[in-house]
Formats: structure tokens, C-alpha cells, sequence
């Protein structure tokens, strides 16, 4: 029997003023209205331009579960077509990247789309006349995306074909975007160093609250992180500090610091941390980078740019931007107990290549499968996952420093180990899980 499909009362219960219900994290039938509600109405972020450049280049991915291509079409623009042959049902895209020509072939029976994906031809066209071809769904090819945006090169997509606009969507939000865009003296990033994937057994969710959780660095990390400092201050006097000890070290700060740097949150699930500091604050300057910024942009512009040092952007529901170090990572939902997690870096286009050579080493240092810090969060996310099946528990806690009314003022900036953001993505969740109340 179902306990939440046709039941917005259900849906809204499980989510409280600074609690949310565990079935939020393990029920499989909550994962497939995600996936259908959720996933359908939100702006999902598809892919970066840098990686289609010329017209016939195709990029393959998810949004939610559905299998999309992003391509560069015939007339420069980028589009997002759901990776299915009409026909039978078969990924025409079956590639991760490539160049497909001025069309699609469908490997199996080699019916060809147009790079917009309307349907071009298909073998022994005889043979479907008066039987009303002309009018059926495969006679327009390829679906698309109900709608595509394209923002400093950002790629987004709505699957829906009618709802929320990108711009009321994200708001304020994306001056984190503009922010990494701008660290580039040119005003333009690139996909560079490749993509990091590893697995984790757990629900999409835990990594998103992760981001803004700022009471565990110091905690989980201090296995990790800490060993790394006190091998460093084990060094002799005058050893030069090496890069990845820069980036270990802000793991270890205090809860005071993170209290300090704050959060800041915007309406639909969008916040970040670090509005005044962040660990990413105090790496060594590159030589000749200021100095490009300044010719760019003008000092007053340039030091604007660069003292905007947030930690995580969460872009609700599933991509985290850290604009100071150039990384992107993306939580793919695979089902309710599990998550690919991509992590990709930018390049500054324009700018030293010690900056790509510090962004690179940072991903593999915390985000790779063979990271030393990213298996910390790995084994509590999957201790969680366990876990929450237990009797006895039912809601998890996110009630820290929480204020009366906070759901009415959707932007906000506050202490920096709130729980506010987790509790405006849980806010975010209920309105796009229960469409018909909230519309």
C-alpha cells in the first residue's frame, strides 16, 4: 500500500520546524516521487559549454535518473534532449562525450535526429505510410527539455515543460556563479583536469546537508586533516609549507571560526557558507595573478572579487560550487541508498596555471575516491544510511539555532554553525514534492 504517492498531507508531515522524518533519507517510494516531482520541476544543473565547443560535440548525463544529452547544436546554441530513441527506447547517445556529426544515428535501427533532436529519417519510410505515423509521438523525435538556460556558460535545465522561471529560481543565488567566472582576468572558465566519480552507499540528501555542516570538520576530519597538521608542525623551522598542507589545515579550525565566517540563505533551497571567511581564505598568492586581476578589472574590482572567499554554495537540489578554489560537485541520485558523486574543476581562463595545478590538487585531496578527507564524511553518510532503519528514532534532528518565523524571511545571513540551510532545502523539498498545494 502506498504511504505517500496521492498524499500531500503525507509528504508535508515529514518535514517539521527543525526535524525531518528518516524516511526522507531511505524510503524507496519517496525516492521515485524525487525523482519524478522534484527532479521534473526544479532547474538541474546539466553541464558546462566549455565541454560542447563546436556544433556536433555532445556531453551525456543525468537529471534525476533521466538519461539527457547536452550538444551543441548547428546554430551554436546548447541544447538538452532526453537520451531515448523513440522507436524502441534505446540511448542514442551511448558514449560519455563526442562529436556526433550534424545528427544522431540510433544504433539499433538507425533512425537519425537533428541535433535539436527532431527526427531527420529513418530506414524504409514506405512502410509506415497510412498507418498514422505522421501524427504519433516518434514523428517528433527526440524530447527535449521543457526548458534549457544557459548562464556565464552554467548549463540548466528544467525538465518540465512549464513551472518555476531560472531567474525566480535561483535569484540572488547565483552571484556565486559570477563570483568563480570572475576570478578568470578573461570573464570565462573551462572544464580542465578531468572528472572524479566514486560511489557512495547512501542517500543523495546526507551530501547536500554535509556542505553547510559546519560543527563537523573538526570532528570527523581530525583522522584525516589533523594527522596531516601534526606531521606539518612536526617539520623543521623554515620548511616551506607545502600546498596540501594549506589546504588540510582549515579542516582543523575551531568551532569559534566557523561561527564567525556564517551562512547565508536564499529561497529555494540555495545557501552558502562562508559570507565573511572561509578555509579557503589563506592560500599563498600566485605570483602575477593580482597583478593580471588589477589590469582586468581595476583594484577596487579585483580586491571585490577575490576577498569573496565562500566556502560551499549549495545550488538546491544537487550541486555544490566552491567559487575560490573552482570546483563543482554534483550528487547524482541512483536510488534511496545511493549516490554518485562527481567532482569537476575549472579552469581561470587567462590566469597562472598554478591556480588549476592547486584546484586539481584540492579535488584529489578531498573528493576522489582516494582522498583522505572525503572518506571521513563517506563512512558517516553510509553509518547513517544503517542506521536510520533502527527502531525507536524516528526524526532527525537540524534545529540548531533556529528562530521563530526564520520561514519568512527566505535570504538571510546568520551564524556561521546554523542549521538554517539545511532547514530551507527541507522548506524547498515540500513545496516541490507537493506541487498542487504550493502552485
Amino acid at each position: 500500500m502506498s504511504k505517500y504517492r496521492e498524499n500531500a498531507a503525507a509528504i508535508r508531515a515529514l518535514v517539521r520546524p527543525g526535524e525531518v522524518h528518516k524516511d526522507l533519507y531511505i524510503d524507496d517510494e519517496l525516492f521515485e516521487l524525487e525523482m519524478e516531482q522534484l527532479f521534473v520541476n526544479a532547474w538541474i544543473y546539466v553541464g558546462h559549454a566549455s565541454q560542447v565547443p563546436q556544433p556536433g560535440d555532445y556531453f551525456t548525463t543525468t537529471v534525476g535518473t533521466e538519461p539527457v544529452v547536452m550538444v551543441r547544436h548547428s546554430d551554436q546554441s546548447v541544447r538538452v534532449l532526453v537520451n531515448r530513441c523513440p522507436h524502441k527506447g534505446v540511448k542514442v547517445a551511448g558514449g560519455a562525450c563526442g562529436n556526433t556529426g550534424k545528427f544522431f544515428r540510433c544504433p539499433y535501427h538507425a533512425w537519425t535526429f537533428k541535433t535539436d533532436g527532431a527526427l531527420l529519417s529513418l530506414p524504409l519510410r514506405k512502410g509506415y505510410e497510412d498507418t498514422g505515423f505522421e501524427d504519433c509521438e516518434a514523428k517528433s523525435g527526440m524530447a527535449t527539455a521543457g526548458a534549457v538556460h544557459v548562464y556565464r556558460d552554467f548549463v540548466f535545465c528544467r525538465l518540465a515543460t512549464e513551472g518555476i522561471s531560472f531567474e525566480d529560481y535561483f535569484g540572488g543565488s547565483l552571484s556565486t556563479i559570477d563570483n568563480m567566472v570572475d576570478r578568470s582576468p578573461e570573464g570565462r572558465l573551462e572544464v580542465a583536469g578531468g572528472v572524479l566519480r566514486y560511489m557512495h552507499q547512501c542517500n543523495w540528501k546526507m551530501l547536500v546537508d554535509n556542505q553547510t555542516d559546519t560543527c563537523h570538520p573538526m570532528v570527523a576530519h581530525e583522522s584525516s586533516a589533523g594527522t596531516a597538521v601534526a606531521v606539518w608542525n612536526r617539520a623543521p623551522e623554515g620548511t616551506p609549507k607545502p600546498m596540501a598542507v594549506e589546504q588540510f589545515a582549515p579542516f582543523m579550525s575551531p568551532y569559534e571560526f566557523f561561527e564567525k565566517m556564517g551562512i547565508r540563505v536564499w529561497d529555494n533551497g540555495h545557501g552558502h557558507t562562508g559570507v565573511s571567511d572561509s578555509i579557503h581564505a589563506a592560500y599563498s598568492p600566485v605570483p602575477g595573478y593580482w597583478e593580471q586581476m588589477v589590469a582586468a578589472y581595476g583594484e577596487d574590482r579585483a580586491q571585490a572579487i577575490m576577498g569573496d572567499v565562500r566556502h560551499n554554495t549549495v545550488y538546491f537540489p544537487n550541486i555544490m560550487v566552491k567559487g575560490p578554489i573552482q570546483t563543482l560537485r554534483i550528487f547524482k541520485p541512483m536510488a534511496a541508498d545511493r549516490t554518485l558523486v562527481e567532482s569537476w574543476t575549472f579552469r581561470l581562463v587567462g590566469a597562472p596555471d598554478e591556480l588549476l595545478a592547486r584546484t586539481c590538487m584540492y579535488n584529489r585531496l578531498i573528493n576522489a575516491p582516494t582522498s583522505v578527507v572525503g572518506h571521513d564524511d563517506l563512512e558517516m553518510y553510509e553509518r547513517a544510511q544503517q542506521a536510520l532503519h533502527a527502531k525507536g528514532r524516528d526524526w532527525i534532528n537540524v534545529a540548531r539555532l533556529a528562530e521563530a518565523n526564520e520561514a519568512d524571511t527566505p535570504e538571510a545571513v546568520v551564524n556561521g554553525t546554523s542549521e538554517r540551510q539545511m532547514r530551507n532545502q527541507f522548506r524547498a523539498w515540500v513545496r516541490f514534492m507537493t506541487p498542487e498545494v504550493h502552485a
